[in-house]
């Protein structure tokens, strides 16, 4: 392939030869005006000078031509992997290869999105930013046509780049597709214990030939509990009302049945997670007789500025007789009635501090806070030397939901708290030692003996006996501390030890905090997949179940790292709900995002790219008619018709070499000016004289 072009090289800048050309214009106007004869000659000596200043050559390359180029962008994101998309692209591909095989000149170059894929990128089909990238790479003179194979729903359209070449879109999926989606519209992040929430969620029917229209009935389940129908109906939004009662982490999971012929079910899940708050802490401290662990009682509950202390102290027993008048003892009477009976519902945790039976709270309001117990509240007595005695509270209507009963004997000597074998699995008690300061924890100076009647034993005194006893009662929990000498160690006697963290700890157990459970099953998501612990009393536990989002089943056998806690590993790429069981115990852990963004349109729409096919001649195309052929077309034409559709070819080469041949060499322009100015000399010379003037 040659081609030959006409180059000037200019010895003079042209502004210079352009003044002398019409400087010489002028002369030959003013020799032709006068009638001189040789302004012929004249004329072309001045042209001879012009040319020879102009440089004029004839440039010759040789070239060879260049293949074009046929850009394929192949979607292989999720949503590809639905319904028979995939044979669809491999067999679009194959097809464009084949075709691009049998034409001369073409060469193709196949980038496939996963290839462009970034980790820190949410999830999306990003068409437009890996077709940006691949242009980048390839020369663009070279490129005559971009073909994506894809299902058209791409994310990205503001990266649109600008393309050298018709954009042509082949459609993957099928016309008669259809899909419900469950959505969530609104959810909040927080919710006040006890106060009814709101998640609002709607149900989509997608698709031209949906066959759902009407009800469809939901499946909600709160941190993996039994489900409860929920009736929506599709295309319009649903309520779903519910009340939160444990404070931490609450995971609603809603699924909408899968129906028969749907494209998929991976847009029927929604995990929310609502993190319960409370909005204040009712903390009822019943203190029988003053003594220096009031004081501990009072800082640890007054610190958190959400508790509400009632603090109900009896500080003159009916046996004390000092002949102070009554009605100089107090303004007002203080609501027995109110506090035990009417309104001990809305109090999280009661604690008796070395409270004995003198008869200043009936029996009746005793009953009632066994009753309060049963229906879920909270009991925490920290005994003092009366529980061994005849006025102890063991012998009130309390004693049918302690889980230890006092024998009677109260020790007198000093003695150290020891975690029990229980207590090391207990997550009230475990890692407690770690508190301790150089030299361990101080000694308590007296405690009453237990007989435990239930629950787990979590601290022991000397000889294994029971000093703090926990136990479920009916929807409840209890918990009995056998001495009432907590306080040495916020005092620093001996050294002291973790008093706050442990009565923490126990208050926050007995409230029910979920990060306190002894039994429980929690999952989280990690880099490289799952993370699952599992929290219990027991020396062993069964294998794990893991479902993940796809419905793949995975045992997975966990490991004891720790007294009570065994945990593993397992390895997950995939995003989506995945759902832990073992035994009872069920939880639901979200790795990336419940639904994803592939999955929120599934139904295939080139909607979004048929503004760039059309602004490029370009167009949309099913694959499910057929894939059409390629056909070259001119460059500002239509590229696509009736089974086909066309790429621009570019022409480009690359110069092999090149070859200058000067038009006017400067010595023969010159030559050429003399002897034309001679000529003309010798026309208007004595020879040249007019025939009128001879004599």
């Amino acid at each position: 392939m040659n081609a030959a072009d006409l180059i000037f090289t200019p010895g003079l800048a042209w502004p210079v030869i352009g003044g002398l050309a019409a400087l010489a214009t002028s002369a030959l106007l003013v020799a032709l005006w006068r009638g001189l004869a040789g302004w012929a000659l004249r004329a072309l000596a001045a042209l001879a000078i012009v040319i020879a200043l102009a440089g004029p050559s004839l440039q010759q390359e040789e070239r060879d031509p260049l293949s074009d180029i046929l850009l394929v962008v192949l979607d292989d994101s999720a949503s590809q992997s639905l319904s028979d998309r995939a044979d669809q692209n491999e067999a679009a591909l194959a097809a464009l290869t084949a075709q691009v095989d049998a034409r001369a000149g073409l060469e193709l170059s196949v980038r496939r999105l996963s290839e462009f894929t970034d980790p820190a990128a949410p999830d999306g089909t990003y068409l437009m930013r890996a077709m940006a990238a691949s242009l980048a790479d390839l020369p663009r003179d070279r490129v005559a046509g971009v073909v994506a194979i894809t299902d058209g729903v791409v994310h990205d359209p503001e990266f649109t780049p600008d393309l050298p070449a018709p954009f042509q879109t082949l459609l993957t999926g099928w016309a008669a597709d259809w899909d419900l989606r469950l959505s969530v519209t609104q959810a909040p992040a927080f919710a006040i214990l006890g106060e009814e929430t709101e998640i609002r969620l709607r149900v989509d029917a997608l698709g031209a030939s949906a066959p759902v229209t009407d009800l469809v009935e939901l499946s909600v389940s709160r941190d993996g509990g039994t489900p409860v129908p929920l009736i929506a109906e599709v295309g319009s939004e649903v309520d779903l009302r519910f009340t939160l009662t444990h404070a931490g982490r609450n995971l609603i999971h809603v699924t909408l049945p899968t129906t028969e012929g749907e494209l998929t079910d991976r847009n029927n899940a929604a995990v929310i997670e609502v993190n319960g708050v409370r909005d204040r802490l009712r903390v009822l401290l019943v203190s029988g007789t003053p003594h220096p662990g009031t004081r501990t009682w009072r800082n640890l509950l007054k610190s958190d500025s959400a508790v509400d202390l009632v603090h109900f102290t009896i500080l003159r027993p009916p046996e004390k007789q000092d002949g102070v008048p009554v009605n100089e003892l107090s303004l007002i009477a203080f609501p027995t009635q109110e506090l035990f009976v009417d309104k001990i519902d809305e109090f999280d945790l009661i604690i008796f501090d070395r409270y004995q039976l003198r008869g200043i709270l009936p029996g009746g309001y005793l009953e009632s806070v066994r009753a309060y117990v049963q229906r879920g509240g909270a009991v925490l007595i920290a005994a003092g030397p009366a529980l061994a005695g005849a006025e102890s509270i063991a012998r009130s209507g309390l004693s049918g939901i302690l889980p230890a009963y006092p024998t009677g004997r109260l020790v007198e000597e000093a003695f150290r708290p020891l975690v029990s074998d229980a207590g090391a699995r207990h997550p009230v008690t475990r890692d407690l030692e770690a508190f301790a300061p150089e030299g361990g924890w101080g000694s308590w100076l007296h405690r009453v003996e237990l007989e435990p009647t239930g629950g787990h034993t979590i601290l022991n005194g000397p000889e294994d006996s029971a000093l703090l006893t926990v136990d479920r009662v009916d929807d409840g929990r209890v918990a009995l501390l056998g001495s009432d000498h907590a306080w040495l160690w916020a005092r620093g006697y001996e050294g002291g030890g973790p008093q706050l963290e442990l009565l923490r700890r126990l208050a926050h157990w007995l409230m029910r905090e979920p990060e306190l459970e002894e039994e429980a099953l929690l999952a989280t998501a990690t880099e490289t997949g799952l993370g699952i612990e599992r929290r219990t009393m027991s020396d062993s536990v069964a294998d794990v179940t893991v479902t993940s989002p796809d419905g793949t089943e995975t045992v997975l056998t966990l490991v004891e790292k720790a007294p009570g806690v065994f945990d593993g590993e397992l390895e997950a790429s995939d995003q989506g709900l995945y759902r832990v069981t073992q035994d009872d115990l069920t939880t639901v852990v979200v790795r990336g995002l419940a639904a994803l963004r592939e999955f929120e349109q599934p139904i295939a729409d080139a909607k979004m790219l048929m503004p760039l096919g059309a602004a490029t001649r370009g167009t949309v195309t099913r694959i499910e008619g057929g894939v059409p052929g390629l056909r070259p077309v001119r460059a500002g034409q239509i590229a696509h018709g009736r089974g086909w559709i066309g790429y621009t070819p570019r022409e480009a080469y690359v110069t092999q070499a090149i070859r200058v041949i000067p038009l006017a060499p400067p010595w023969l322009m010159l030559a050429l000016a003399a002897l034309t100015l001679i000529a003309a000399w010798l026309v208007e010379g004595r020879g040249g004289v007019r025939a009128s003037k001879a004599p």
